[in-house]
């Protein structure tokens, strides 16, 4: 039994989703902590490295160039393969001439380069993970999403510690750049060597539709806001648990760097693959719903590694096992967790769909950061652990509730239709729509207050407290009217 769970990791699918995953993993240090790093080397002020991280917004907002992937079918290798094709090209041509830059003379030029990347990259991943929800039927989307995982995983390790290793020691940065520029030709072969998706689903006529039918078609569906919300809860316990464990480990246990900076990347990435790998295999097994359930569950539960080591003696061992076990677990829920994001969107506009879901789950990851300092410094690192223990559980909740309409999703590989309160979900979506336009107005007030060209100091706070206020606003009336709708089938049901 065992060796035909493994047939699956021999398919010629697999090799060519964990070359992509490469492909797609690899740019994305290369504009952030490599780039830090070299500049720091180079002596570039601090207030210009921090400047430098808002090009990481572009994998955030990436979701609004999204639907020019799902309209226009470049002229060869198809809709998926010949966008994929096109932003490799790019990524490897910028990639190569930032080796020929120099942080200390050319940072308007490394700056233009950095933004480039930072585009395509985030533009491929769009497509790639259209490519793979487009691809993968039902029963292999946990293991597709574990083999991009492992490949996405292991092009970070590269171009992250590897390539700084790799600069220090041997290559310099300008010749290690162009030896990533060309890992990137990676990605190229395996595109030309996958096959294109056979899609029964049209692509949108219009850029209009290609925008609004994505929202209407997601938010037409039975507990669409219920799953939004899922999106964001699922991981929540493990994003309060990571966003300071660097940190933990250091102050607040005693280890040094070295000995964190070994364990936590290294040790951990190894559990992470090794479970993303592992949950892979087990979805072969079970439902969506149990799986997301099980995992969820024991992501939750790894985070008491932590406590103990807060409430126990330094010990080396303790660490390692802290971080095997919470790394394992959340390997595992991150396989089953980007199988649902694929389960969750329409092949007609998978690329806008899915660029939109994953845009949604990186906001716990990114707002906690700021929480988790304030209770750390209120209530110590012991309670912090144990609060985000039970972190995970509004996201195995909002999972339950949630079950039937997943189920029937995974089943028929089709949608429930929404059939009560249409005037007053009409109301949620304005309402998230409107705190949407006010958080991209605040990124670009950010921005030209970044480059000169203005000088609005309050205007960003309030713009970013009003969008993010209103679209939880949005999110609570969406979320309401569907817990509502859910207790009103029964009654819908005797009635009839």
């Amino acid at each position: 039994m065992l060796k035909q769970y493994f047939t699956i990791f021999t398919q010629r699918n697999t090799a060519i989703l964990l070359l992509l995953g490469f492909a797609s993993g690899l740019p994305l240090a290369l504009t952030s902590g490599t780039l830090q790093a070299w500049m720091t080397v180079e002596n570039v002020n601090l207030k210009t490295i921090g400047i430098f991280s808002l090009v990481g917004q572009a994998y955030v907002f990436k979701f609004l160039w999204s639907p020019m992937m799902d309209r226009y079918t470049p002229s060869f290798l198809g809709r998926r393969r010949g966008w994929l094709i096109l932003t490799q090209i790019l990524l490897v041509i910028a990639i190569f001439a930032m080796g020929y830059m120099n942080p200390a003379q050319d940072l308007f030029w490394l700056a233009a380069l950095a933004v480039l990347i930072a585009f395509a990259s985030a533009s491929q991943d769009i497509v790639f993970d259209a490519y793979k929800t487009d691809l993968l039927s039902a029963e292999e989307r946990g293991n597709g999403a574990a083999i991009s995982v492992l490949g996405y995983r292991l092009a970070m390790l590269v171009s992250g510690g590897l390539a700084l290793w790799i600069a220090d020691r041997y290559l310099g940065w300008q010749h290690t750049y162009w030896l990533m520029a060309g890992l990137m030709l990676i990605g190229l072969i395996a595109t030309l060597l996958a096959p294109e998706p056979i899609n029964s689903q049209p692509a949108p006529r219009t850029m209009e539709i290609a925008v609004v039918a994505p929202l209407k078609d997601f938010f037409g569906r039975n507990n669409a806001w219920l799953i939004l919300l899922l999106i964001v809860m699922y991981k929540l316990g493990d994003a309060f648990a990571g966003s300071l464990s660097t940190t933990f480990l250091i102050r607040g246990v005693g280890f040094d760097a070295g000995e964190v900076g070994l364990i936590n990347k290294t040790f951990g990435l190894f559990a992470t693959i090794i479970g993303a790998l592992f949950g892979g295999l087990l979805m072969q097994r079970l439902s969506l719903f149990r799986a997301l359930m099980i995992f969820g569950i024991l992501q939750g539960v790894s985070n008491a590694g932590y406590w103990i080591l807060a409430v126990t003696d330094k010990h080396l061992y303790a660490m390692g096992t802290a971080i095997f076990i919470e790394n394992l677990c959340g390997g595992m829920g991150t396989a089953a967790f980007v199988a649902l994001l694929m389960t969750l969107c329409n092949r007609s506009f998978s690329a806008t769909q899915f660029a939109l879901l994953s845009a949604l789950s990186a906001v716990g990851r990114v707002y906690v950061g700021p929480i988790a300092g304030w209770f750390v410094e209120a209530y110590g690192w012991p309670w912090f652990y144990i609060f985000s223990v039970f972190a995970a559980l509004p996201g195995l909740v909002l999972l339950a509730l949630c079950r039937q309409t997943l189920e029937y999703t995974q089943r028929t590989d089709s949608f429930m239709p929404r059939a009560h309160y249409p005037q007053a979900y009409r109301w949620a979506s304005r309402l998230m729509l409107i705190g949407t336009g006010l958080l991209i107005l605040w990124l670009l007030v950010l921005m030209t207050n970044a480059i000169g060209f203005t000088q609005l100091t309050q205007l960003p706070n309030q713009l970013i407290e009003a969008g993010a206020l209103i679209c939880i606003l949005g999110i609570i009336l969406g979320s309401l009217l569907d817990f509502l709708a859910l207790r009103k089938k029964p009654a819908d049901k005797i009635a009839g």
